[in-house]
């Protein structure tokens, strides 16, 4: 019995939703238009798609930052799961995440405008990465 598993299948999976870059040719029109929730304009960079202008923005000074030696590595989209009694119950992810060079210290940093910064589910998930990873996340 032939599997009729398609590109479009795996695009709908929870791997392929984090890398729709992979499933869209840039320029080709072929990713669907969604309208943004709150009025923000999705940016390509260095092959990247960003959530808005003010985070591909911050990426960009973040790359600047690692080149000149200030930041020890760059990461982003980076999940941290909130886990009760080993029961996954949640997720967060990170828009950025380095380490002070100077320091040492391990930075989670998050793009937020004031609308969204103010969100419940947001302020809610703001709260268990300092409770749960002794994290605060850094706004900017």
């Amino acid at each position: 019995m032939a599997n009729n598993f398609t590109l479009k299948d795996l695009a709908n999976t929870p791997a392929g939703k984090l890398n729709q870059h992979l499933f869209s040719v840039p320029g080709t029109g072929t990713a669907e238009k969604k309208k943004a929730k709150y009025n923000n304009q999705k940016v390509d960079v260095d092959g990247l798609t960003f959530d808005s202008k003010k985070e591909a923005k911050r990426f960009k000074e973040l790359k600047l930052l690692l080149k000149a030696g200030h930041i020890g590595f760059l990461a982003r989209q980076v999940e941290f799961l909130f886990n009760v009694e080993g029961v996954k119950v949640a997720s967060y992810f990170a828009d950025f995440c380095y380490r002070d060079a100077k320091t040492g210290e391990f930075i989670v940093e998050d793009v937020k405008s004031e609308i969204t910064r103010k969100l419940p589910v947001y302020r809610l998930k703001r709260k268990l990465m300092l409770s749960i990873h002794k994290i605060k996340i850094k706004e900017v």
